[in-house]
């Protein structure tokens, strides 16, 4: 491949070496990975509402303000005794990560479909971290309540124990009654009503739907883990 030159990016690059560099500003001069991880959660969810909104010029401030996060965190961490790696290192790990996840394009593995390539990825994760026991393993459970969710049971359907609406049924058993088929919301706008009624009464009632939520799917990753830990158990 060869290598293209990206003025813009240099540039910004130099910006941020100015900024912390000695006489540049007090502010970037004090700030620390941890004092930082505000600013990226925050620009983080920024770019996803420039991305949902489809506003162009949005989507580029947002995603040069996410840009700028990572061009920081590897500026602060090559001037941090102790750390010493800089954006290259981060980019040629990238590299390499990306290249290792996809051999159907640079190896000799072939994929037709994108359930092909998560496939690969599944195997390739697994190899790459032998030290996990779980699917749940590498979950950050900091993400918000929702989305933590939809991960976790994601994760659970691979893992072969997937969630049950029945008591009786197989896999891990959800708390609570299903609710039934022909009162569930019909499309995402229902849902999002729906789940914002909730939301409003859960909040009239005293009630944090966010804790509730992630308390619940703490007690489901626990029966999860437990699932698996007796899945392996078994005699093969």
């Amino acid at each position: 491949m060869t290598a293209a030159a990206h003025p813009a990016l240099d540039e910004l690059i130099a910006t941020v070496a100015l900024l912390r560099a000695p006489g540049g500003c007090p502010w970037d001069a004090e700030q620390t990975h941890a004092s930082l991880v505000q600013y990226l959660v925050e620009e983080c969810w920024e770019l996803i509402d420039a991305i949902e909104s489809g506003d162009r010029a949005e989507m580029i401030e947002e995603l040069g303000d996410v840009l700028y996060q990572v061009l920081f965190h590897a500026d602060l961490a090559a001037h941090t005794p102790g750390e010493d790696f800089d954006l290259e290192d981060v980019a040629r790990h990238m590299t390499a990560k990306m290249v290792a996840r996809h051999p159907h394009v640079f190896g000799d593995r072939e994929a037709e479909t994108a359930e092909d390539v998560v496939g690969f990825w599944d195997e390739l994760k697994a190899d790459e971290k032998p030290h996990r026991t779980s699917v749940l393993d590498g979950v950050p459970m900091g993400m918000p309540a929702l989305a933590l969710a939809a991960k976790v049971l994601t994760k659970a359907e691979k893992a072969g124990v997937a969630p049950s609406p029945r008591a009786d049924g197989p896999g891990v058993t959800l708390p609570g009654a299903p609710l039934p088929s022909d009162s569930f919301p019909a499309d995402e706008a229902e849902l999002g009503e729906a789940l914002l009624r909730l939301v409003a009464e859960a909040r009239d009632r005293g009630l944090d739907a966010e804790r509730a939520l992630r308390g619940a799917v703490r007690g489901f990753s626990a029966e999860v883990r437990a699932a698996e830990a007796s899945a392996q158990r078994e005699p093969r």
